[in-house]
């Protein structure tokens, strides 16, 4: 069978198709997949090119373009099946205080953790329009994470709040000697040090470092500046979104 995965972003739509055919193969299954600005969002079944029988998906963007995507798969002939954040599921506790308060993707996020190292006290680092940074005990708690805004979002601010800070997008340098560099770096530290902090409270909990996992469109601006040993998955959210999917009985469970 094969499974249509999306996860509705602020600003994009990223989306993946899973055949449970090549579930044990290196690329773990997934066949196809793309991302899109909200403004293409009317062009996703023209792209999903692979016939699907089912769809899961986390939407954080809104009513409105949920709606959207779900007459994109209705021209599919496919229903979605939407995720919110329960108490608990697939061997992940939400610490949350209100636990359908935290966003669906970060849910499938730490599902797709747990599911990659079952026992591991984990640091999930997201870098897209926002950044979370997010604590899971190695019994399967989520402890509770940060939110901070991710390098566009900074970048608005500055050049809402200053002048002439409107300059090509810059690179990650050790000393910055110009003003697109010297954002760029900015960025990078301020969410790398929010980072580190978070690591080094996680580990003192934990009595060890934390695995950190590194994830989010623009995860490789920050992969350099981080400074902690990490491991970069491309399709956590989806790797969580096929875990949420096997519970709800849509996907075939894992097999020995």
């Amino acid at each position: 069978m094969t499974l249509l995965l999306l996860d509705i972003g602020n600003t994009r739509l990223k989306w993946g198709v899973w055949d449970a055919a090549r579930a044990s193969t290196v690329d773990g299954g997934l066949v196809a997949f793309g991302a899109m600005p909200h403004e293409d969002i009317e062009t996703l079944a023209s792209r999903v090119d692979v016939p699907v029988r089912e769809a899961v998906g986390c939407a954080v963007a809104g009513a409105v373009t949920t709606a959207r995507v779900e007459a994109q798969l209705d021209m599919l002939g496919v229903r979605c099946h939407w995720t919110h954040s329960p108490v608990q599921g697939c061997g992940v506790r939400n610490g949350y205080t209100s636990p359908g308060l935290l966003g669906p993707d970060r849910w499938a996020a730490l599902v797709g953790a747990r599911a990659r190292h079952s026992d591991a006290t984990i640091l999930v680092i997201s870098v897209g329009t926002a950044v979370t940074i997010d604590c899971l005990a190695s019994d399967g708690r989520f402890l509770g994470g940060v939110i901070l805004p991710g390098f566009g979002l900074m970048l608005k601010a500055l050049e809402m709040g200053t002048a002439g800070l409107k300059v090509p997008e810059g690179e990650l340098r050790e000393f910055p000697n110009n003003t697109s560099d010297a954002l760029m770096t900015g960025g990078a530290l301020a969410i790398a040090g929010a980072a580190r902090q978070m690591h080094e409270r996680l580990g003192r909990l934990a009595g060890g470092p934390p695995r950190v996992l590194l994830t989010g469109g623009a995860a490789p601006k920050l992969a350099l500046a981080l400074g902690l040993p990490h491991e970069t998955s491309d399709h956590l959210v989806f790797e969580g979104l096929l875990c949420i999917a096997r519970q709800l009985g849509v996907a075939p469970p894992l097999t020995a």
